[in-house]
């Protein structure tokens, strides 16, 4: 481990040298990238120093164990009744932040939630949740753009489609892939049952030009009239537009916009992300099964997560996770969930790795 960590001090330090330098900042290009290596080194090298300030520090008082002055003696226990914990809390964050990195954890997301089972009552909690996205994600000071949606005549929706921008947004939403069940009582129920609901959210990292070779003679690409609910709102130009690759069957439309060319561009977006998706998917088998035993058809027995408003209760499957708090969580606290999440998923990979508890 401490070969590797000198390593990263040493490429660390290598950096802060090059982005000091005038010429690089003329090459915008070299500069992002440098400084995007630069601040997901930094945590590691803060960590690694404080490590070795630590170690310099235990091996300090320990020496003075030896001492015969019983007043000298006396502070080193004390100091080292100090130091230990912080050092083994030090050394057990390195192995965590030392840990296999996804590549995708630094870029924006395309988000996606559709109604599941659940008819009516599940496309209003489709609106719901990405509302409580939306919340969570101005707190972290991320953005939120639109890029499809498809109501419902009720108020709400089959599907809704969104970018996500900001730093590490993949890294913290990754984990909200799966089927999201709501139970609740609907304002048309007159006898007061409960309904149970369905809603699936898919994560997917959003892909560059350079992600993803399109050709594009492997797209048929069809404008049409964007549909709407009629008045003067109603687009009367083909502005719509659907995109379909060939090779892979995926069709993506997109018809918000009042221009064809913004609907096509958001179109692209989508079309980008789920073509990285799939070859994520070809890549990693295992991470495929998985996402698929998460997202699966939508159906009421498939679950990562219940809210139960009766109860107002949340309740985490995968890490036996209750909340109850739903009505901070519907305004996108979700900050416990999410951390529950990552801190199990580095327990586990600790396991592997034989340093878990």
């Amino acid at each position: 481990m401490f070969d590797k960590l000198e390593a990263v001090e040493s490429r660390f330090n290598e950096i802060e040298s090059r982005l000091a330098d005038p010429e690089i900042a003329n090459r915008p290009g070299d500069f992002k990238k440098l400084s995007q290596e630069h601040a997901s080194l930094q945590e590691i090298v803060a960590e690694y120093r404080k490590f070795k300030k630590l170690t310099s520090e235990l091996k300090s008082n320990k020496e003075l164990l030896q001492e015969k002055d019983p007043d000298l003696v006396q502070m080193a226990k004390e100091e080292l009744k100090q130091l230990e914990p912080e050092f083994e809390q030090s050394k057990r964050k390195l192995h965590i932040l030392l840990l296999p990195v996804d590549p995708n954890d630094y870029k924006n997301v395309v988000f996606e939630i559709r109604a599941g089972a659940g008819g009516d009552e599940a496309a209003l909690f489709v609106g719901e949740l990405f509302r409580l996205y939306q919340r969570f994600s101005e707190r972290q000071g991320w953005k939120v753009e639109v890029l499809s949606l498809n109501p419902t005549g009720l108020g709400g929706f089959r599907e809704i489609i969104a970018e996500i921008q900001g730093q590490r947004v993949y890294s913290r939403l990754k984990w909200e892939g799966g089927v999201h069940r709501v139970q609740r009582v609907p304002a048309t129920e007159a006898q007061g049952r409960i309904h149970t609901s369905t809603v699936t959210v898919a994560v997917l990292p959003e892909a560059e030009e350079v992600d993803v070779k399109i050709n594009p003679i492997d797209l048929r690409i069809d404008v049409f009239r964007s549909g709407g609910a009629g008045g003067q709102g109603v687009n009367t130009t083909d502005s719509a537009v659907r995109i379909t690759h060939l090779p892979s069957g995926l069709v993506v439309v997109c018809q918000d916009e009042r221009s064809q060319l913004k609907n096509k561009d958001k179109a692209m977006k989508i079309l980008r992300s789920r073509l990285l998706d799939i070859e994520m998917e070809k890549a990693a088998q295992s991470h495929s099964d998985a996402r698929r035993s998460m997202v699966g058809t939508g159906d009421r027995s498939e679950r990562i997560r219940t809210y139960n408003f009766p109860q107002g209760r949340l309740t985490d499957h995968r890490i036996g996770l209750t909340l109850y708090q739903l009505p901070e969580v519907m305004e996108g606290k979700i900050d416990e969930i999410i951390d529950g999440l990552i801190s199990n998923y580095q327990m586990e990979a600790l396991k592997e790795q034989g340093m878990g508890e």
